[in-house]
């Protein structure tokens, strides 16, 4: 197992990726930071409905609440790029035509794919620590233009980032599942970013008008995400509701909802491959 692994590892230090995805996430990480604390700290208004008048939004939080929220800004860019990044594990062994090479050397295909997955994992935190430090960098200069707290309560902090990073590893895992089951790394990659940036936040907005199914998309994998992050721990339900968070689910549970998803794609793809001739 300890062989394929480090195969894996090898197969993904030799390309293009090994420092392209670090970077992009970076600079994406960082840009999107940087907007988000443009319109909390600095730029953005919330009418109060007394009179016309309006409240900055950095005055509505705390500084821990503040600091997550900037911190984690640019989230869906980030499980989108691990989502991306699952993709290509596997549909480019297809596209490059190196599967059947990878097979023979490697005729145990659960043992195989265990590998892929664990590789995948490592190569997804160590982006994903690209993707913080990114965050850090961008949020960090807008907060201290606004003269907020850089990295105020730095132990709870630091379990919202570390939960960001377990977001991503699971993005990262149902999109290896998504990469198993369409070979096609085009068409792949055209389903997975189109159901997370429009298919999904477009169902789960027309659910809202469904009051028997209002609830359910609080277990669609881009909100339970957002319920990971727990960003609104110690905020009043009013103000919550205001941001756009209303009745999120427990952090636990979301956890345990992207786990499942991520299991789910996991399992599949492991059976596809399993079953499948290759050539």
């Amino acid at each position: 197992m300890t062989r394929l692994v480090h195969a894996e590892l090898r197969k993904y230090l030799t390309t293009r990726l090994a420092w392209s995805m670090p970077l992009t996430m970076f600079l994406l990480g960082g840009i999107f930071a940087a907007v988000q604390g443009l319109v909390l700290v600095l730029l953005g208004e919330i009418p109060t409905g007394a009179g016309g008048e309006v409240i900055r939004p950095s005055e509505l939080f705390d500084d821990l609440t503040l600091a997550r929220m900037v911190y984690t800004g640019a989230v869906q860019m980030g499980y989108l790029l691990a989502l991306v990044l699952g993709i290509l594990t596997m549909s480019g062994e297809f596209r490059h035509k190196t599967i059947t090479a990878t097979l023979l050397s490697s005729p145990r295909r659960g043992s195989l794919i265990a590998a892929k997955v664990i590789s995948l994992a490592l190569v997804v935190v160590l982006n994903s620590l690209a993707f913080i430090a990114g965050s850090l960098l961008g949020g960090g200069i807008t907060l201290a233009l606004g003269d907020a707290a850089l990295f105020p309560e730095p132990v709870e902090l630091t379990t919202t980032l570390l939960r960001m990073v377990l977001v991503l590893v699971l993005w990262g895992l149902m999109g290896f599942g998504l990469g198993v089951l369409i070979p096609n790394q085009v068409i792949a990659l055209f389903v997975g970013v189109g159901v997370t940036l429009l298919i999904e936040p477009l169902l789960g907005f027309g659910l809202t008008f469904v009051e028997q199914l209002a609830d359910a998309a609080r277990y669609f994998p881009s909100q339970a995400s957002t319920s990971v992050l727990d960003l609104f721990a110690g905020v009043d339900e009013q103000t919550a509701q205001q941001m756009g968070a209303a009745d999120p689910l427990t952090w636990w549970v979301a956890a345990l909802v992207l786990l499942a998803y991520a299991a789910v794609m996991t399992v599949l793809g492991w059976v596809v491959t399993a079953r499948r001739d290759v050539s």
